[in-house]
């Protein structure tokens, strides 16, 4: 944790906003979409779909193929603690929203779909086709449940992640926008950029999540970025954009998500202190 803390003031020192941008295409992301203030009535059904999860006291065994939980000590989790200790923040997921708004992808790929709370916001604009992987069949079996009630069309694939992009022969349409969001280790995230490389359009768009969660993720970053087919890369501390553009000069901005920086870093620091002590 303390790793995170440290990364977080570095990122706080490094960071900028909208007007320390010279490309047009990123200035226009942070302007248009991360800086939309817009009171979208989709925000309210991601905020009904967090609380029926909340309210869920129901316990199920996770097996966890990842890095692992800095938060839960046993695979026996509550429904409810699960979705307010490891899902995607309510302000992430708002932010999520947006990009998929301003992208406008047609089809979608999620790795790592937990209770499905970064799949609401990447699902209910219905832009999209959606697949969300998850490898934890209990987790997959609360997110298919929510996403009946919630009327989200989803195709959900209960498999391990490697095997699926390995096996499923997937296209660049199948893969226009993908979320990075299962195995916060840097041998995965390596591979499974490796996996997905054939894929690659000018207009792909991927976002990993978690870039600096770990020694081993920031060097999973710091490759990525290296990489000859990646052209521009976008830090917000929790994301790590990545795009394509053969048009665009190799550059990489690190960049803040909101106007209110002073607040809102503030209350991040003190969250951070707080799971320090």
């Amino acid at each position: 944790m303390q790793h995170i803390f440290k990364s977080y003031l570095k990122f706080l020192w490094k960071s900028t906003n909208a007007h320390g941008v010279h490309s047009p295409f990123v200035f226009d992301l942070i302007r248009k979409c991360f800086y939309d203030n817009t009171n979208y009535p989709e925000y309210k059904i991601l905020e009904e779909y967090r609380n029926s999860l909340l309210q869920n006291k129901n316990t199920i065994e996770v097996t966890d193929f990842g890095a692992g939980s800095r938060v839960f000590k046993s695979n026996t989790r509550a429904i409810n603690k699960i979705a307010q200790n490891a899902g995607i923040s309510p302000k992430d997921a708002k932010l999520l929203f947006r990009v998929v708004n301003y992208f406008q992808p047609k089809n979608i790929l999620e790795i790592g779909t937990s209770l499905g709370l970064a799949t609401s916001a990447l699902t209910v604009n219905n832009v999209a086709e959606i697949t969300t992987l998850e490898g934890c069949q209990e987790a997959a079996k609360v997110a298919q449940s929510q996403f009946q009630k919630f009327n989200f069309n989803v195709n959900s694939v209960i498999t391990e992640f490697e095997h699926y992009l390995k096996n499923c022969q997937l296209k660049t349409e199948n893969c226009q926008l993908i979320y990075f969001d299962g195995n916060h280790s840097k041998d995965a995230t390596l591979k499974y950029f490796e996996l997905l490389l054939p894929t690659i359009s000018n207009e792909t768009v991927w976002i990993f999540d978690d870039i600096h969660w770990s020694s081993g993720m920031e060097e999973a970053w710091e490759t990525i970025k290296k990489r000859p087919e990646v052209t521009v890369t976008v830090d917000t501390f929790q994301w790590g954009f990545v795009f394509f553009r053969k048009e665009q000069e190799k550059e990489h901005f690190i960049v803040r998500t909101s106007k209110s920086f002073f607040l809102d870093n503030i209350l991040g620091i003190k969250n951070l202190w707080g799971l320090l002590h």
